[in-house]
């Protein structure tokens, strides 16, 4: 049975293991397997960065937090469907947080805007 490689599809010579006719076929098929991956988390922390500099331009003025409209976020490109991590209180509030900068939907399509070093949210529960 005749075996063909990964990338160009020539016939292969030698080990009945080889997957590949050459190391440029075995480089270039593995540097476009990754890649594909490295675009996808790219755009991804891309969206989280610009997030996070959403939440520090609106919050950078108070004590670190901030009350603002659902809409103004959105007008500036904040998408929340991403985000790093949830932190849920003993009370039952959820926070979304961008790294450390968070926020917290409140009534009326209001936020509460926060920044983890300078909250109480900081502090780990039991």
């Amino acid at each position: 049975m005749e075996r063909h490689c990964l990338y160009c599809n020539e016939p292969i010579q030698g080990r009945s293991d080889k997957k590949f006719c050459d190391d440029q076929c075995r480089s270039t098929y593995n540097y476009n397997k990754n890649n594909e991956h490295s675009q996808l988390v790219r755009r991804i922390v891309g969206i989280l960065k610009k997030n996070r500099q959403i939440i520090k331009e609106l919050n950078w003025r108070s004590s670190g937090t901030t009350k603002v409209g659902r809409e103004e976020l959105l007008i500036k490109g904040f998408d929340f469907s991403y985000y790093t991590n949830i932190y849920r209180t003993r009370a039952g509030d959820e926070y979304y947080f961008c790294f450390e900068m968070g926020y917290l939907f409140l009534e009326d399509d209001k936020l509460l805007l926060v920044i983890k070093d300078n909250h109480p949210l900081q502090e780990k529960e039991d």
